[in-house]
Order: C-alpha cells, then structure tokens, then sequence
C-alpha cells in the first residue's frame, strides 16, 4: 500500500482574508477599465452653442452649414451655398432625414439638435460609411467622421417639394413631368 503525505492545514492569520477579496476586487475594477477604454465610442453630440424649438424628426429636411473632419484634422467635405435666389428655402445645404439619404450617424445626430444651434458630431465608423467608404473618397475603410453643423432651419418634407415645386414654376421650367419632353416642342 503506498502511503500519501499528509499536509497539516496551518490558520489564516488574521487579516489575511480580508486583503486577499481587496485583491479580487482590484483586479476586477481593472479588468473593467481596460474593457471600458477598449470598447468603440458611440455617436457624440456636442453643443457648442444652444439653438431652440423642437428637434427635427425623421422625414423633416433639415438645412445646415457644416464640415467634415477626419481624425487626424484633415477636411473632407463642406457644405457649398445652393445657387438658388434667396427667401425660398433657407441658407444652408438641404439634408433629408431619411434612412438611406444620409449616412445613419448624422441623421441620429440631427434629431438631438435645434434650429439655430452649432454642434460638434462625432459619428464613430460602424454608423458612418463602415468598411465601404463613397469610392474615391479620402476617407479610410471604418473611419470615425466629426462634423462641426450648423442647424439654420427645417421643414417637413412636403413643405420642401411644395416650396420646389414653386421654384420650378418661378424659373420657367414648369412642374416637372407636365408639358411635351424637350424633343417634341420644336418646332419641325
């Protein structure tokens, strides 16, 4: 028969116990700070000045002023004035916040504004254009994007065509779809 060594069990000593749970416990807040730190930021909307009203909603046209950023600083889009005459549609560039419009971050983004607020967004990639950036664009595969907006205005969708529809008319063009196509009022 084989004989098995017998280890006395000696007393903790006093305290022991307590400092070994603080250990546990250490180790476990550190593990979750790493995690926290490593984990992709979300959408961030920061106000740098206060607008007022309501915030827009899905369907609305928002006008706006804004900037495009890299993370690195580097510019890579900015709103342009429409060349349209002044008094129908707001100053600003019109964005329809509507799925597949706009990239899913900034219509998130918008509806936290107000008219007449700056904003500074920052859209991370998976809510930007992911791994598949506008082809021939500066901007990398799962890019974060900041925008700096401006909100000059909104209106629902139809208030929008309406106020086109107008703008057609003023030009001379007409609404479009009526009237024979182009080829066929010359005359033969």
């Amino acid at each position: 028969m084989t004989e098995i060594t017998r280890v006395p069990l000696q007393p903790i000593k006093k305290g022991s116990l307590t400092k070994l749970w603080l250990g546990v416990l250490v180790a476990i807040l550190l593990g979750a700070g790493l995690a926290w730190a490593a984990a992709p930021k979300g959408l961030s909307v920061d106000t740098i000045t206060e607008g007022t009203g309501p915030n827009p909603q899905i369907g609305d046209v928002v006008f706006v002023k804004y900037v495009g950023k890299l993370a690195d600083g580097s510019e890579f889009d900015r709103s342009q004035p429409l060349p349209i005459p002044p008094g129908i549609f707001p100053e600003g560039n019109p964005l329809l916040m509507e799925e597949g419009a706009i990239i899913p971050g900034f219509i998130d983004g918008l509806g936290q504004m107000q008219k007449g607020g700056k904003y500074e967004l920052t859209i991370p990639g998976d809510m930007a254009y992911g791994a598949e950036p506008p082809p021939g664009s500066p901007i990398p595969p799962n890019a974060a994007l900041t925008f700096e907006v401006e909100v000059i205005d909104f209106m629902s969708k139809e208030d929008f065509q309406a106020r086109a529809t107008a703008l057609q008319s003023m030009m001379g063009a007409g609404p479009v779809g009526n009237g024979p196509p182009p080829s066929e009022s010359l005359p033969e």
